[in-house]
C-alpha cells in the first residue's frame, strides 16, 4: 500500500489477537511431564494409537541400534575431523 511516496509494510501488530492461538512456555522437566502425560492419555483413550506408538518405538529402537552398531564398527578417526581448530585457538 502506498501512502505519500513511502511504502507502508502491512505487518500484524504484536498486541493484536487475530486468531486463536495458545502459547505456553514450558522449560525443563515441565515440558517433559506434559509430553509424557499427553502420550499416556492418548495411549489410554485411543486403542488404535497403541499400535502406532508400539510400531514407532520399535522402528526407533531398530534405527538406534543400527546406528550404535555402525559407529562401534566404524569409529571416527582424528584425521576424519575437519577443521580441527575452526577458530584458530
Amino acid at each position: 500500500m502506498r501512502t505519500g511516496g513511502k511504502i507502508k509494510l502491512m505487518e500484524p501488530e504484536s498486541g493484536s489477537r487475530s486468531g486463536f492461538s495458545l502459547r505456553f512456555n514450558l522449560r525443563g522437566s515441565a515440558g517433559l511431564v506434559v509430553a509424557v502425560s499427553v502420550v499416556a492419555i492418548l495411549l489410554i483413550a485411543l486403542p488404535a494409537y497403541r499400535w502406532f506408538f508400539l510400531i514407532s518405538v520399535l522402528i526407533g529402537l531398530v534405527i538406534a541400534g543400527g546406528l550404535m552398531l555402525w559407529h562401534r564398527l566404524h569409529p571416527i578417526k582424528e584425521q576424519d575431523v575437519h577443521p580441527k581448530r575452526p577458530l584458530g585457538l
